[in-house]
């Protein structure tokens, strides 16, 4: 679009709706807002540089959003005649400002974003607009209960999950979970000004933003009807899903960790349903079917409480929550960043953490189990602190979202909320026995132990020589033996550790 050299002045009729992380046109809060105040409604999503360009040419994350994008864009036109989204590339800070002058907004809605840049960002469109003298309104929509909304008798934040849990669904009622009804105010969308790119055109390919293809799944091509068509099927599963999310070879989880970090599914469609089936009014609440949901609520309560933990102790960025835990001295030196690379690129001789780390570098995806036992096993077998290893999860993981990454992270070291105690560590041998007995998912992304038999394949070194042979393995030429011995590392960590045992255990 063209921006005039003047800008006309703002109109109290005019609202512009900012899409960032809910990349979707129903059940949407400020566009719902919007819509119901305001009898022009434009629809604007910046393609940030101030976040692009920090990232790698062939970044998944970019072709998932672009596919977002132009799935929300033919959402918007079908609600009403010549609507759609404006899209920007350009430095968003500037850019929304620019074009709600163009538009002669008299009010910018969004839905809020609680991560330190975001915040920052959104202080200084605010900044500007205000200045202006629009209004500015914001939202809350990527989760249930946000901020403060869920607090202790004593009025302080939850620093432990199973209390906030018992709280968050004790809180919890039909109003908190309905939605924001877009079709029923669809009218007030603007037609798009003139200038604007025709439909199909609004949207720049991955090239015209200096970008290449990184191979985004199938699976998750579609944007907010992708998301529909995955939440569908795994409603068929939910059921099961108590039983089947700790085993990585088993369809089990629900795939929709990346939709929701974009918001093309709503979190309030996602806990109604599972509240439904597994606390109110389903038939089969209290039998399994009720126990798979209510365990799939329990993960996406997970998601409240990391928010509401980085909302109020955002210094967990940077720094242990428990801040005795800044004072382990990790391991440093050519030796460390060996095996740091060597976890990074799944060379470690350990087959399930091996398979874990092919499963994020080859699909941007890695299972929830097998997080937790690749992290275990980057600080508390290799000793080297975890915020080597949360930064690499956030480079490579499509779904990568900071509160959660960054809670999962701290448990695993042990310096987080409600974190696993540092003297209990995962044999990452043992995890794969329980979890991947057969050694399937082990097989998929290590082929060249794809002939060992399961009393082998979870711990090669302690095979013969000579059965390895039968099934074409040479450790040290198809597989590498073990950069690090468990039960010695073990050791080597709780002697680490002993620096907080004396505050952590009186």
């Amino acid at each position: 679009m063209t921006r005039p050299t003047t800008s006309p002045a703002p109109d109290p009729d005019t609202a512009l709706v900012w899409f960032r992380r809910d990349l979707r046109a129903d059940d949407h809060a400020a566009l719902h807002r919007a819509l119901t105040r305001h009898r022009r409604v434009f629809c604007a999503f910046v393609l940030d540089t101030a976040i692009l360009d920090a990232l790698p040419r062939a970044d998944r994350r970019v072709e998932f959003i672009l596919d977002a994008l132009r799935v929300l864009d033919a959402d918007l036109g079908a609600l009403a005649p010549g609507a759609g989204l404006i899209v920007r590339h350009g430095v968003a800070r500037d850019e929304i400002p620019a074009l709600a002058a163009a538009l002669g907004a008299g009010a910018l809605y969004f839905n809020r974003d609680d991560e330190p840049d975001a915040l920052r960002r959104d202080a200084a469109v605010g900044e500007a607009l205000l200045a202006r003298g629009l209004q500015i309104e914001s939202f809350k929509d990527h989760v249930v209960f946000e901020r403060s909304e869920v607090l202790t008798g004593a009025r302080q934040p939850y620093g432990v999950f199973t209390p906030y849990k018992n709280a968050w669904l004790k809180a919890v009622t039909p109003f908190f979970l309905s939605s924001y009804p877009i079709e029923k105010h669809a009218a007030h969308l603007a037609a798009l000004p003139d200038g604007t790119p025709p439909a199909g055109q609004r949207v720049p390919s991955l090239g015209d933003i200096g970008f290449e293809p990184a191979g985004l799944s199938a699976a998750l091509t579609g944007g907010s009807a992708g998301a529909q068509r995955l939440f569908a099927e795994f409603l068929d599963r939910m059921a099961r899903y108590a039983d089947t999310r700790d085993f990585p070879a088993i369809k089990g989880p629900s795939y929709l960790s990346t939709h929701l970090r974009f918001g093309t599914i709503s979190i309030r469609q996602l806990a109604r349903e599972a509240w439904r089936r597994g606390h109110g009014g389903h038939d089969d609440r209290d039998g399994p079917a009720g126990e798979g949901a209510r365990t799939w609520l329990s993960e996406l309560i997970w998601r409240d409480f990391y928010h509401q933990v980085l909302h109020h102790h955002p210094r967990v960025v940077e720094r242990a929550f428990r801040p005795e835990y800044d004072r382990i001295r990790w391991a440093e030196g050519p030796d460390a960043d060996a095996d740091f690379e060597a976890w990074c690129q799944g060379r470690t001789g350990y087959p399930l953490v091996d398979a874990a780390m092919h499963q994020i570098n080859e699909t941007g995806y890695m299972h929830n189990r097998l997080r937790m036992v690749t992290a275990s096993f980057l600080i508390k077998d290799l000793g080297i602190d975890w915020r080597r290893g949360e930064a690499y999860f956030a480079r490579q993981l499509l779904d990568f979202d900071l509160a959660a990454n960054n809670g999962g992270w701290q448990w695993a070291a042990s310096s987080g909320c409600d974190a696993q105690p540092y003297f209990r560590i995962f044999n990452p041998v043992s995890q794969s026995e329980k979890f991947d007995p057969d050694g399937k998912f082990i097989k998929r992304y290590l082929p060249q132990l794809a002939k060992l038999p399961p009393k082998l394949i979870h711990a090669p070194w302690l095979a013969k020589p000579a059965e390895l042979a039968a099934c074409g393995v040479m450790l040290g030429r198809d597989y590498p033996a073990p950069i690090v011995r468990h039960e010695t590392a073990r050791m080597a960590t709780m002697d680490r550790y002993a620096v907080v045992k004396s505050r952590e255990f009186p």
